[in-house]
C-alpha cells in the first residue's frame, strides 16, 4: 500500500539559536559543500555530544543497525513489498507456522575478516532471549544451526508475524567478540565490528564518521563516508541546511512547505508514520508512582487537549489526526477498529467532559483551581529534551491547555541522556515522544513494542521498548493471537485487532497527541537516488533504523 505524502513532520531534536559556524566546527572546519562528493553529512537532530556506544541492542546507542549490525532482511514498513536478502537469501514457514527455516546467504564476512556462519544467527537470537533488556521484539524462539548457511527456528505456538520482527529488527553480532560479553545488555561498543555496509572511521563527541566497507558482500557503497553531527538545535540544523553543510535531516525547519525555494538544492518528503503522545509511566503494581497512574486522570488529559492548537504552535499546522487505537488512521484504515469510542482523537478540547472524568473517579477542586484527591493535587511533570523545540512548544500548550480543567503539568527539559534514561526506567511521570513502527506495514508491531507485557520491565529496570509499563492480560493474549494468523487473513485477525486497540483506548498509557508526519530535507543536488512519493522503498528518516542503510545504500553522488 502506498501513503501520499503529507506535509508534515516528526520529532527532531534542538532549540536555540546557533551560528552556522558551529556545523562547521562540528564536522572539522569543513562543510557539506567543501566535503567530498561521496561523503553525506547528516544530522538526526543531536543535540549535545555523542556518547561514544554502538551496541546496537542499547538504547542510547549512537549508531549501527544497519549500517554496521545488519538483519538478515529488510522489511518495507511504508507499504506492501517483498522483503529484500541483506543477510540472508530465503525463508519459509512450516505448514502450522511454528518452525521457520532461514538460508543465509556464505559470502557474508565480519569487518575482522572472520566468516559469518550460522552460528553467529544461533548466538545473537539466543542471547536476545536471556537478556530482556536486549529483546525489544519479545522474540520467544529456538535456533538451530542446521549448516553454516541454514537456521531453524522453533515457535512453541503458530508465529508467523514473528518472521519480519526476527528477520528484519534483530541486529546480528559476532559470536567470537561477543561470547566474552559479561553483561551484553549495557556493554559498551567502542569499535564495532560488523558485517554490515560501514564501518566506523573516526569519533569526537560532536562529530563521528562512519567509512564505507571495501569488503562489504553486496560491493562498496558508492556513498563512501557518513558524517553524522551533533548541533545545538533546530535552528542551527536549518542554517546548517541552508549553508549546505548539511546534506539530509529529519525534523522541521522554518516553512517547511516551502523548503525548495528556501533552500536551493534540497527537497522534501513527508510521511505520517509516527504518534506523538504523551508517555506515562502508568502502571503502580509495576512501580509506578504519581497522578498519572489513575487511568481517569489520563482520559481527562486526553479530553483537555486542544490539538489543533498544539498543531498550531507546535507543528505548523502539518500534523495530522491520530487514533486511540494506535493504528495508523492513514496507513492502517482497514484495521481501525470499529468498537472504538472515537476513531480519531478530539481536535478541539471537551473540557466538560475532562472534569465529568474527573469528579466521577473522586477528584475534587481545591481552592487553587486544581483537583486533588486524597489530599493530592493533580500536578505532575512532563520530561522533554532540551532543544526539542517543536516538543517543548507542545508540551508547553498542554500545560496551559490542563490548567482550564484543574491539572497542573510542568515541563522539565533535559538532556537526552537523562531523558532517554528516565524514559528506560520508568523514573517520569510524564514524558513526550512518539510510538515507533514495526518492520512490516501492521500496527501488530507498535502493539507488541509498546503494550506487551514481555517488553516491559519494573520501575528501575530498563523497560524496551514499553516504557509506559503497560501489563494487561487481554492485551498480551490478543497478541499472542494475532501471531499465529497469516497476514493474508484479515477476517481472523480484525477481532485481536479489536481487542488490542479498545483495551489500549481504555486504558489510554499513551495519551495520544497527533499523527505526527516525518519530514526529511535532502540535498538533490548532491545526490542521486532518493526515496519519492511514488518510490518509499524505504522509509525516509535518517534516525530510523535500518531504514536510513537502505538509503544509504541506493545513494549515489550526482557528479557521477
Amino acid at each position: 500500500m502506498f501513503l501520499r505524502a503529507r506535509r508534515s513532520r516528526v520529532r527532531l531534536a534542538a532549540a536555540g539559536a546557533t551560528a552556522v559556524a558551529l556545523a562547521a566546527t562540528a564536522c572539522g572546519g569543513s562543510s557539506s559543500s567543501g566535503a567530498a562528493a561521496d561523503t553525506l553529512v547528516v544530522y538526526t537532530g543531536q543535540s549535545g555530544d555523542w556518547q561514544l556506544n554502538f551496541n546496537p541492542f542499547s538504547p542510547t546507542t549512537v549508531e549501527g543497525p544497519g549500517t554496521i549490525f545488519e538483519p538478515l532482511f529488510f522489511f518495507n514498513n511504508v507499504r506492501d513489498a517483498e522483503p529484500r536478502p541483506r543477510l540472508g537469501e530465503s525463508f519459509r514457514w512450516n505448514a502450522d507456522g511454528t518452525e521457520l527455516s532461514v538460508v543465509l546467504r556464505d559470502d557474508a564476512k565480519w569487518s575482522d575478516g572472520e566468516r559469518f556462519t550460522a552460528r553467529d544467527v544461533v548466538f545473537t537470537l539466543d542471547m536476545i532471549s536471556r537478556n530482556p533488556a536486549m529483546n525489544n521484539t519479545g522474540y520467544k524462539g529456538r535456533a538451530t544451526a542446521v549448516d553454516d548457511t541454514h537456521v531453524t527456528i522453533r515457535f512453541d505456538e503458530p508465529s508467523y508475524m514473528e518472521a519480519p520482527q526476527v528477520l528484519g529488527r534483530i541486529w546480528m553480532v559476532p559470536r567470537h567478540l561477543w561470547e566474552d560479553f559479561a553483561t551484553p545488555a549495557t556493554n559498551v561498543v567502542e569499535k564495532p565490528v560488523g558485517t554490515g555496509p560501514y564501518q566506523l572511521d573516526e569519533f569526537k563527541p560532536q562529530a563521528f564518521t562512519l567509512k564505507s566497507n571495501p569488503g562489504y558482500y553486496a560491493g562498496e557503497p558508492a556513498v563512501k563516508k557518513v558524517r553524522y553531527l551533533s548541533l545545538s538545535g533546530n535552528q542551527a540544523g536549518a542554517d546548517a541546511l541552508k549553508a549546505g553543510q548539511v546534506d539530509w535531516q529529519t525534523g522541521p525547519v522554518p516553512d517547511i512547505a516551502d523548503v525548495e525555494k528556501n533552500y536551493p538544492g534540497y527537497r522534501a518528503i513527508t510521511v505520517p508514520m509516527n504518534q506523538a503522545a504523551l508517555f506515562t509511566c502508568s502502571n503502580a503494581a509495576l512501580g509506578c508512582q504519581g497522578a498519572q497512574t489513575d487511568p481517569a486522570v489520563r482520559r481527562a488529559i486526553y479530553y483537555a487537549i486542544n490539538r489543533t492548537q498544539v498543531n498550531a504552535l507546535a507543528f505548523e499546522n502539518t500534523a495530522s489526526p491520530i487514533s486511540p487505537g494506535f493504528a495508523l488512521p492513514e496507513r492502517d484504515r482497514d484495521q481501525v477498529s470499529d468498537q472504538l469510542r472515537e476513531k480519531t482523537a478530539p481536535m478541539q478540547p471537551d473540557e466538560a467532559e475532562a472534569v465529568r472524568v474527573l469528579k466521577g473517579a473522586g477528584y475534587a477542586k481545591g481552592p487553587d483551581g486544581i483537583y486533588a484527591k486524597d489530599g493530592e493535587p493533580l500536578a505532575m511533570t512532563v520530561k522533554v529534551v532540551a532543544g526539542w523545540t517543536d516538543y517543548i512548544t507542545a508540551v508547553e500548550a498542554i500545560g496551559q491547555q490542563l490548567q482550564a480543567v484543574g491539572i497542573r503539568v510542568t515541563p522539565q527539559q533535559l538532556s537526552w541522556n537523562e531523558w532517554s534514561d528516565a524514559r528506560g526506567r520508568g523514573e517520569y511521570e510524564l514524558l513526550i515522544d512518539a510510538l515507533y513502527q514495526g518492520p512490516a506495514p501492521d500496527p501488530f508491531y507498535t502493539y507488541s513494542y509498546f503494550f506487551s507485557t514481555s517488553t516491559t520491565a519494573r520501575v528501575g529496570e530498563i523497560a524496551n521498548p514499553n516504557f509506559a509499563r503497560v501489563s494487561d492480560p487481554a492485551i498480551d493474549q490478543a497478541l499472542t493471537a494475532l501471531k499465529g494468523v497469516p497476514f493474508e487473513d484479515a477476517a481472523a485477525r480484525q477481532p485481536h485487532l479489536d481487542t488490542v486497540q479498545t483495551r489500549v483506548e481504555e486504558l489510554m498509557p499513551y495519551i495520544p497527541l497527533l499523527t505526527a508526519g516525518t519530514t526529511s530535507e535532502y540535498n538533490a543536488r548532491k545526490f542521486t537516488g532518493w526515496p519519492t512519493e511514488d518510490d518509499l522503498y524505504s522509509f525516509p528518516a535518517v534516525w530510523s533504523r535500518p531504514e536510513h542503510s537502505e538509503i544509504y545504500l541506493k545513494l549515489k553522488p550526482a557528479s557521477r
